[in-house]
This record gives structure tokens, sequence and C-alpha cells, in this order.
């Protein structure tokens, strides 16, 4: 008797682990991505500080020509820094001011790192959160567009576009983008960012339309590219094929059999982008003026402010760590194959 094939259960279906056994083994692996974490952030620490501390003395730097003039100033900000100490006691100290929540005191302002970064840090967040909620389903909406019209004008002329788009700096799209909606062509949206100092930029939200739209079109074309080639091989796969000859239709066998396969590979490219955008919104912020840690690590730099500097360097570092370690388990729990690897 011939046996009829069935299409695979969809890779959504997450079932958790069951029995002893597969719970140590999910437990042990969680333990093992965690060391890695916290061993990654250790390396990323020691060569924040290096770098620093290579840049010269701060003091110096800070003061410029009154370092000789004025020491009691000059005492005052080496004390901040413990510069008098050797480097390794100096890490040491820095290292384990962070684990207690120590940041440090601005060299700029004389105020607690914390309280300085706090504000810039949740209007950061925001700025990322809704770039990628805005960012995620125009990817994937791109990649199926793209997919169905595959090896058609269509296709190429959207690829095309990624291409060009894709290999763009993020600040050349910025003032693209300012080009177009606030100066030269039209006068829609405003060119920078404008709040108070106790408000945020979502107070106004076509203050955040540019700075959104500049993320979305620097991510979005990496993504879109991954998951189209993701879809064209998941819809010449025999299951696909299958669905279609029990006649499914055709954007039903995309939606819930050939996309949810390309998930995984999607998912991962994501977090890699995600885990740019911390990073990526350093020169974003600075070309709108918007009030985050991006724009404040810039001028950190240019006032030589080292404790600053450290702190901002080693929070957009956690992020980065923090959202690829999240990018690893959902794949996992999205992958049969590998979840069963783990259990067993």
């Amino acid at each position: 008797m011939t046996q009829v094939a069935t299409l695979p259960e969809p890779l959504a279906t997450v079932a958790p682990p069951r029995g002893r056994h597969g719970s140590v083994a999910w437990l042990l692996w969680v333990a093992r991505r965690l060391g890695l974490a916290v061993l990654t952030l250790w390396l990323v620490s020691i060569l924040v500080f290096v770098a620093t501390a290579a840049l010269g003395d701060p003091v110096r730097a800070i003061l410029g020509k009154d370092y000789t003039a004025d020491k009691a100033r000059a005492a005052q900000l080496s004390a901040l820094l413990h510069s008098d100490q050797p480097l390794v006691e100096r890490y040491l100290h820095w290292l384990g001011g962070l684990f207690s929540g120590d940041l440090g005191t601005s060299l700029a302002s004389q105020q607690p790192v914390s309280e300085l970064i706090g504000s810039n840090v949740v209007n950061t967040l925001v700025l990322v959160v809704v770039s990628a909620v805005v960012m995620i389903p125009v990817a994937f909406g791109i990649a199926m567009v793209s997919a169905n019209l595959r090896h058609g004008r269509g296709d190429s002329i959207i690829q095309v576009v990624l291409l060009t788009v894709a290999g763009l700096p993020e600040f050349v799209i910025g003032i693209l983008l300012v080009a177009i909606f606030s100066t030269t062509v039209f006068h829609w949206l405003p060119a920078v960012t404008i709040s108070s100092s106790t408000g945020h930029p979502w107070d106004e939200p076509k203050t955040m339309v540019l700075p959104v739209l500049t993320l979305v079109l620097a991510v979005a074309p990496y993504v879109s590219r991954i998951v189209r080639s993701t879809l064209l091989e998941v819809l010449d796969s025999d299951y696909v094929e299958l669905a279609r000859l029990k006649g499914i239709p055709e954007r039903v066998v995309m939606r819930k059999h050939a996309l949810l396969n390309a998930m995984v590979p999607g998912i991962q490219v994501l977090a890699l982008q995600l885990a740019w955008l911390a990073g990526g919104v350093v020169v974003v912020e600075a070309v709108f003026n918007y009030p985050g840690i991006g724009k404040q690590l810039v001028d950190s730099v240019n006032a030589h402010d080292v404790p600053m500097v450290q702190a901002l360097s080693m929070i957009i570092a956690a992020v980065y760590v923090g959202v690829n370690l999240v990018a690893d388990l959902v794949s996992i729990l999205l992958t049969p194959r590998a979840r069963t690897a783990i259990s067993s």
C-alpha cells in the first residue's frame, strides 16, 4: 500500500521539554549561553577600559592650558578617575563599580553617570523598539512580495532598490530624508528632534518620524534579502509542492508553510540587525539631535568624559549581547530538530 505523505508540523508549534533529563539539559544549555554572554561582556569591558586609557590623560585633555595653572581642579579630576593608581587597580575599581551599579561620576557635570543617562536610555529604547515594530512587517512583507514575483521584472526591480538602499550609510539616508521631507522638496517634518529637558521625543510624534524611517531603511534591506532567499528555498521544497498538489491556495502556502519555515533564518538575521540598531543609533541620533545614548556618547567623546563613555559603551554592548542571546533561544524553540538535540 502506498503511504500518503503528510505535511510537516508547523515550526511555530513549541513543545516544552518533557522529563527531568530534558529540563536539566535545557538548564545546562541556558547556563552555558549565559556564561558565554558574561564572558563576552567581561572581554568587552577590558577593551573599553584599555581603549579609553590609551587615549591619554583625560584630565589634561579636559583642562587644556589650565592643567598646570588649576592644580586643585586637576587633583579633583584625578581623584575621580583614580589616575594615580596602576592600570590594573583602576580597572578592578571600575569593574567593581559596574557590578554594584556605580557607573562613576561625570567629569563634565560632576553628577552621577546613572542619573544623567537614565532618561536617554529610555529615549533610545523607545526609538529602537518603534523602529523594530515598523521594520519587521515591512521587511517580511517585501520578502514575500519579492518571492512571489521571483525571477520576474518586479523581483529584479525590488532587489536593485534593496541593494541600493543597503549600500547607503545611515547618515546618508538621514541627510537624504531631511532634504526631501524637511528642506528642499517638502516641509512636512522637522529636520531635528526638539524636546524639553523634562519631556520626551514622543511627546511630539512628528519629530520621531525621520529617525525611525532612517533606521528602518538602514536595516530592512538586509532582513528582506535573507528572508527572500530562504523563502525561495522553501518554495522549491517537496512538501510545499505537495501542498500545492493538494489544492491549497498559493497565499496559504506562502503564509502557513513557507513563511513559518523561513522564520528561523529570518529571526537570526533580524537579531543581528536589531543588535546593530543599538550601535547604529549613535549616528542617527547625532544626525537628528535625538536625545538618546547615541548622541550622549558623541557629546561625551567630544568632552573627554571618560566615565560617561565607558558606561554608555558597556550599555550598548550589553544590549547587543542580550539581543543575540534571546535570538538564540527563540531559534532553538522554533527548530524541532535543535530542541530534540538539546533535550536528548
